[in-house]
């Protein structure tokens, strides 16, 4: 864990919807300033290029030494519950009673810098874009931590949920949990149309469409199939974080 304090609720700005009706005398009401939740693997950074694969490998390691199954046995616990419960830490802890807090630090105990590889301009990104910026993410904090200030990001985004934060009811609850997402435009104090999720996931999108974010389909580091780049069930689509200054105004409500 990294020991940082999860971000603090704020208060925030007019509740008013964006379409509100027209006012007296012609003006309009203004759409609350945004607030951007970003996603971080394949989001803010390649983690397919190298990372993606030393955390699963990591991952296949510990289930085969702690469950002690063969190889094969472990890599295919890992995708099953990675398929099933939206991370394998929450099927190991329900089936095989596993510490979270001991696998989370197994498994990315790594040079993540040295395997990192990211576009330039982030923090110019950051700087320009209006509105506050919040990282949710399904990896650990300490994790997170040392990626952001790789990135040259941890001084512009200062409300941060990892998996350890994460919980509801005693539960952990990670993305695509709709329950965590409502909690979370909750504790956060998000006015109604105001938050926007920035993802590679489309089941962590399609969850967050349906409580009340807007949201952005980043596709460009992903090996995923090609068809989630196209259709109509993500509000935007971009290749690249980069291109949310120009692209935010085509955003769909």
């Amino acid at each position: 864990m990294s020991g940082r304090r999860p971000g603090r609720p704020r208060s925030g700005p007019s509740t008013e919807p964006a379409g509100a009706p027209a006012q007296p005398g012609g003006s309009r009401t203004r759409r609350p300033p945004p607030v951007w939740f970003f996603d971080l693997d394949n989001t803010l950074h390649d983690a397919s290029h190298a990372i993606f694969q030393a955390i699963n490998g990591r991952m296949t390691d510990y289930v085969e030494r702690h469950l002690q199954v063969d190889r094969e046995q472990a890599n295919q616990l890992r995708l099953t519950y990675w398929r099933r419960y939206g991370a394998t830490m929450l099927g190991l802890m329900r089936h095989h009673a596993v510490d979270p807090h001991h696998f989370l630090r197994e498994t990315h105990d790594f040079d993540i810098a040295g395997l990192l590889r990211a576009e330039r301009g982030l923090a110019r990104l950051f700087a320009r874009l209006p509105g506050r910026k919040v990282l949710l993410t399904n990896a650990p904090g300490a994790y997170a931590d040392e990626i952001l200030r790789a990135l040259g990001l941890h001084r512009r985004v200062l409300a941060r949920y990892a998996i350890e934060q994460m919980r509801l009811h005693r539960s952990f609850r990670p993305k695509p949990s709709r329950s965590m997402l409502r909690h979370m435009l909750a504790r956060e104090r998000v006015p109604r149309g105001a938050a926007i999720l920035v993802e590679d996931s489309a089941a962590n999108l399609r969850s967050a469409r349906a409580v009340g974010f807007r949201t952005v389909l980043v596709f460009g580091h992903s090996r995923g199939p090609t068809h989630l780049r196209s259709g109509r069930q993500f509000g935007l689509r971009v290749r690249s974080v980069l291109e949310l200054p120009r692209a935010h105004a085509r955003l769909r409500g």
